[in-house]
């Protein structure tokens, strides 16, 4: 049995006959003063449990020297506790205390324990602690006797690192101290307390806690280590983490090979901070060594919640280390813990991401597939958490990555985790998960086909962690145009003009590749043409000379693909590419210049533009023949016009131009006129409407290009109704 350092701490009675250890914080062992040392070594407190009730044993409320992680323990490594065991703690850092917890009891026994090695609950987290209450009992309410020897063991994981050292330390070694060994005496606690030596190379060292006796036998023997098909994650060395190298008593021993991993959850608080995550792997450390008995801690690997993988047993993190984490299968396996309790609570994308890691890199020691099954020859005659019966030295298949409860009968390492191991095998096996392009830059997808001038960045996601990919390859054509980190998100390429496909391919850190569907692309630098440049022509409307109707028309064409083209002034506008025409209107008497600009998909453009001037002539500037009268009033083009029923009476304007529009006043009295244009009679009008109306352009005409024209208008005399009344012609020129 390993040498400890006891403390003894004074009793006091409760009311009702109960009585209650206590620790009492004493000043430092040095003396003098009140200063207390920032770095301390870890200590482990171990006081008994009492009770006079059969089946029952407790611990009162009680203040204590501090810690951070505890469990209870009892005499007889291969003893089992059938009951429940429940603790509260006090909180240094809120002064509170926490509800009742469950201990998990569930734990694996050992199947050759070194002698004085004792039977334990899994350790809780609990953060940093300065009192405890306890109590255990078996859980049918029945009164079986309990386990001899029942003790709740509390962990300081002290402080080693600067980094470590966030808050003073809140209490120093306990005041009387006796060098003894054995087993403490009831009423007592105990604690065994070892400075944390420097640093210390621990590549080639391993301890030996005592395990499962599945063949083969494991060997003493320092075998080499085999490369991996997968690069080895970044891992925290135990000097690292503070582990104190003279609990190790017995060197390593090594199995054959890693034909599987079985993940754990340690079980305690998950609301920890990452920056004490070192810390609470000294305290399972201790608590495996020095509470329950072990050579070493049990676990190859420990990961936190924000994914740093720590080196766990000693003996070299790349060696198949024999472990002491899953009770029957150790002989052919890693054991890889996460901080924390996942019964509930999922883990998280880190550390699910560093388990894959791990698991990628040692079973690619062997050849092995993640994802793949595996047999296993069972160590131990048992059930699992799920009621498989195992029977020694038969073989059984196990997934490569399974979780503790696969092996044997405990809910670790808790529902929410368990559920996720689908995810962990699938991200170290590989290829890359939901690889997938999200938008692309440089080029306008029209259809199925992106359009681009050459230079184009493909976004894309994946669901696969950053680290588990060795890079991406941007394939032109199916051949790479460009490669990326595994962490990156876009990749660019100048494409040459014509026509192309463009993929996005991952590639595993395992070698495998994911694609995604290839997208198609034209690069093309010919810019849009307008086949007809613009132009307006009068339409029908109301005419005032700040307000003249138009009609804007153009047409553009693109050798590949027309996207829009936009009005650039005297207005804005977009239109599609199919719009050759627009209503606008537009000021008398003033030259517009009409501006446009065509677009293809693939952004080239061409601009266009012409500019005219629409101008109203009043109806004093026409010829005239036959009787008519002016009129007058605010309502008329220049506030006058001209008027007339007597059937002939004509006006006739000349004009070079190549629109031109009648304008008029119309109501129920108004008669029809006949139109003629240079010579040639075109129409007939009727200007007759239910409502009285001024200034609309009745009738338009259009030429192709600018030319001298004559339009005349005749009145028809029409019966009834004979009056014409005219405000003028407007003409574009």
């Amino acid at each position: 049995m390993r040498r400890r350092v006891w403390v003894t701490l004074g009793a006091v009675v409760l009311g009702g006959g109960g009585v209650t250890a206590y620790a009492v914080a004493g000043p430092a062992p040095h003396g003098g003063g009140a200063a207390l040392q920032d770095k301390r070594p870890v200590k482990v407190y171990d006081v008994a449990l009492k009770g006079d009730a059969v089946g029952r044993k407790e611990l009162p409320r009680k203040d204590t020297a501090q810690f951070s992680l505890l469990g209870v323990s009892w005499t007889g490594a291969t003893q089992q506790l059938d009951g429940t065991a429940q603790v509260r703690t006090h909180s240094l850092e809120t002064g509170e205390w926490s509800a009742w917890r469950d201990l998990e009891l569930d734990t694996d026994p050992l199947e050759k324990p070194e002698q004085g090695a004792r039977g334990a609950s899994e350790p809780l987290y609990v953060g940093p602690s300065d009192g405890v209450q306890v109590q255990v009992a078996h859980e049918d309410g029945t009164t079986a006797a309990l386990p001899k020897g029942l003790e709740v063991n509390l962990v300081d994981p002290g402080v080693v690192t600067d980094a470590e050292a966030k808050r003073p330390a809140i209490t120093a070694e306990p005041a009387a101290f006796v060098v003894e060994s054995g087993t403490p005496t009831a009423g007592t606690a105990t604690t065994s307390a070892t400075t944390t030596p420097a640093p210390v190379d621990t590549a080639t060292s391993a301890p030996a806690t005592p395990a499962d006796t599945a063949t083969p036998t494991p060997t003493a023997t320092v075998p080499t280590a085999p490369p991996s098909t997968a690069p080895k994650p970044p891992i925290t060395s135990r000097a690292g983490w503070g582990a104190d190298e003279s609990k190790v008593e017995d060197p390593p021993e090594y199995n054959a090979d890693v034909k599987a991993v079985f993940v754990h959850h340690t079980d305690g608080a998950n609301d920890y901070s990452c920056a004490d995550s070192a810390s609470i792997v000294r305290g399972i450390y201790a608590y495996h060594v020095d509470v329950e008995g072990w050579n070493d801690i049990g676990y190859n690997f420990l990961v936190d919640k924000c994914g740093t993988v720590f080196e766990g047993r000693k003996g070299g993190t790349d060696l198949p280390v024999l472990g002491a984490h899953t009770y029957g299968w150790n002989r052919e396996s890693v054991g890889i813990a996460v901080l924390g309790n996942y019964v509930s609570t999922t883990g998280s994308n880190a550390a699910l991401t560093s388990i894959a890691r791990v698991a990628a890199w040692r079973l690619g020691q062997y050849g092995a597939d993640p994802a793949g099954t595996v047999q296993l020859t069972a160590g131990a005659t048992q059930k699992n958490y799920f009621g498989t019966s195992f029977t020694a030295g038969t073989k059984y298949t196990f997934n490569r990555i399974s979780a503790h409860r696969d092996g044997f009968n405990t809910q670790c390492p808790g529902t929410s985790l368990y559920g996720q191991l689908s995810t962990v095998r699938t991200w170290a096996a590989g290829p890359v998960a939901g690889l997938k392009t999200t938008t692309v830059d440089g080029a306008s997808l029209s259809g199925t086909t992106y359009y681009t001038k050459g230079a184009v960045t493909l976004h894309w996601s994946a669901t696969t962690p950053a680290s588990l990919i060795s890079q991406y390859e941007l394939l032109v054509d199916g051949k790479v145009a460009a490669t990326a980190t595994g962490s990156a998100t876009s990749a660019a390429a100048t494409l040459a003009v014509g026509s192309h496909t463009v993929a996005v391919r991952a590639v595993h850190q395992s070698g495998k590749v994911t694609t995604t569907a290839a997208l198609n692309f034209v690069a093309e630098t010919t810019a849009p043409t307008f086949t007809t440049t613009p132009k307006i022509s009068l339409r029908t409307g109301t005419v005032n000379t700040t307000s003249v109707p138009v009609t804007l028309g153009w047409k553009a064409t693109d050798d590949k693909a027309l996207r829009e083209v936009k009005l650039l002034a005297p207005g804005t506008a977009t239109f599609g590419p199919t719009t050759t025409s627009s209503n606008r209107t537009v000021a008398s008497g003033t030259a517009t210049t009409w501006s446009m600009r065509a677009y293809d998909w693939a952004g080239n453009y061409r601009n266009s533009s012409a500019a005219y001037t629409p101008v109203i002539q009043q109806e004093t500037s026409a010829v005239k023949s036959g009787s008519w009268t002016s009129r007058s009033s605010s309502s008329y083009l220049g506030g006058k016009s001209y008027s007339s029923g007597s059937k002939g009476a004509a006006l006739t304007w000349t004009f070079t131009g190549r629109s031109a529009s009648w304008v008029v006043s119309r109501a129920s009295s108004s008669g029809q006129a006949y139109v003629y244009v240079d010579g040639v009679k075109v129409s007939t009008v009727d200007l007759k409407s239910s409502t009285t109306a001024y200034r609309q352009a009745i009738w338009t005409k259009t030429w192709s290009s600018s030319a001298s024209h004559k339009v005349k208008i005749v009145v028809v005399g029409t019966s009834g109704r004979p009056t014409v009344t005219t405000d003028g012609l407007v003409y574009i020129k």
